[in-house]
């Protein structure tokens, strides 16, 4: 018989990487889905996320070789079904040793018979472990899935590092790889991060499900807390050497979006209304060679238009029965910035009146450094530099080079150039991050 040549049934080098992207881009975009309907089948977080990744290791293997399947999500819950059935089986037959191992000691017997239950028993114990529907996930049920993926992944129980980590891991699909560039940590310290974290879901017994109620409105609240942890992060590194670290902002926004349709509620509307406007003027916040480039500097014309017409959109939403949020307002703030052709033409009033009302709703000495701009802008270095000496005098901020370098900028512009160089130097000694650290320093040494 002629022998197959196998080589010829291999894919091409460059149709491999394709496939690999294939993989690549569906495990990122479709993750949540996946793990939260594993999640539901099998009751059980920790060997969800497992078996999830069991798969997407064989569908690296299987799929350059094979061709990508015609519904790679189905394909992958799938396999990761068979997975942990067959964990399932394996803690089965290893409960039944254990059991007759223990009463072959209790009874004096031999224990060459051990593990040799009847046939069926294993069969009926996996049975009673996963959910009983073997189907397909229903996908009535997706979005219930992937927010309850959300609200396990946010628990209380968990630390605000374990939730952001957990999250980025389960719900945006991130591998550790990415989570540890993203926060400037080591690989293992995030892997071990997030394996106590699932130790630590599963200690507590949380359950797999959307809580209602005022547990509803707390989880939610620390969902929405921890994307806005991300979406900081990911604007405005507070380490490293770029300024924005734009995988990190996206995916927070990817994910406010997604959270948005799940729980269409005023404040998650808040939320996605701050993260677009925001990220509108990532276009033209750095230069070509990824220097900074503050707000009188940018070309507003690189403004993304797409996305302030997003986040004006989400905006109008967030307006509920007691008015704006803490994120509704900070979203009005930064429209404020969006609609202005320029700094001076910008409306620095109502920015003082959304500063104050959100300092009254959510009391902040970063709210007070940033009234205290506004108030500069709208009414003078002098008036600002008040506030600002104000908090100088309450103590607050010593370990943040914000405060140093809010006050150089104000003093510079009264003419105080020896005070403004020192509060400078002083804020770019404190700042971790060397991009805005080189700004802070071209500034002290532009002063006359």
């Amino acid at each position: 018989m002629a022998r197959v040549d196998r080589s010829a049934l291999t894919p091409a080098p460059g149709e491999q990487d394709a496939a690999r992207r294939a993989v690549e881009a569906v495990w990122r975009i479709e993750s949540a889905r996946i793990v939260g309907a594993l999640t539901r089948y099998t009751r059980d977080f920790e060997l969800a996320e497992d078996v999830a990744q069991e798969a997407l290791a064989e569908a690296l293997v299987s799929w350059p070789r094979d061709g990508a399947p015609r519904d790679p999500a189905a394909w992958l819950i799938a396999t990761a079904r068979r997975r942990a059935i067959d964990a399932y089986r394996r803690r089965a037959g290893r409960d039944e040793r254990y059991a007759a191992l223990a009463h072959g000691l209790a009874e004096g017997e031999a224990t060459s018979g051990v593990g040799t239950g009847p046939a069926g028993a294993g069969a009926s114990v996996v049975a009673g472990q996963p959910g009983s529907d073997p189907a397909e996930v229903d996908p009535d049920r997706i979005d219930d899935d992937v927010l309850a993926l959300m609200f396990v992944s946010c628990h209380p129980v968990l630390s605000r590092e374990a939730q952001v980590a957990l999250t980025l891991r389960v719900v945006g699909g991130l591998t550790s790889d990415e989570i540890a560039r993203a926060f400037l940590v080591p690989v293992g310290g995030v892997q071990a991060r997030i394996t106590r974290a699932k130790k630590t879901i599963a200690a507590a017994q949380v359950p797999f499900e959307v809580p209602d109620g005022a547990d509803r409105t707390a989880r939610l609240a620390s969902v929405r807390g921890v994307l806005y942890v991300i979406f900081t992060e990911g604007s405005s590194a507070t380490s490293g050497d770029d300024w924005i670290r734009h995988d990190l902002a996206r995916e927070a926004v990817r994910l406010a979006r997604v959270l948005s349709r799940l729980a269409p509620e005023p404040e998650t509307f808040g939320l996605l209304a701050l993260l677009e406007l925001t990220a509108a003027r990532f276009p033209a916040r750095v230069g070509p060679s990824g220097e900074p480039i503050l707000l009188e500097d940018q070309d507003r014309r690189r403004w993304d238009r797409a996305a302030i017409i997003r986040g004006r959109a989400a905006l109008r939403r967030a307006v509920g029965p007691a008015g704006m949020g803490v994120y509704a307002l900070q979203a009005a703030i930064a429209e404020c910035h969006a609609v202005a052709r320029s700094v001076a033409g910008t409306d620095w009033e109502r920015i003082i009146v959304l500063y104050e009302a959100l300092g009254r709703v959510a009391p902040s000495p970063v709210v007070d450094l940033n009234r205290a701009v506004a108030v500069a802008m709208a009414h003078g270095p002098e008036l600002g530099l008040r506030v600002v000496d104000g908090l100088v005098e309450r103590g607050v901020l010593a370990g943040s080079h914000l405060l140093p370098g809010v006050r150089g900028e104000l003093l510079a512009r009264l003419g105080r150039t020896a005070e403004a160089r020192g509060e400078y130097l002083r804020a770019a000694e404190m700042c971790g991050n060397t991009a805005e650290r080189s700004v802070l320093e071209a500034k002290a040494s532009a002063l006359p």
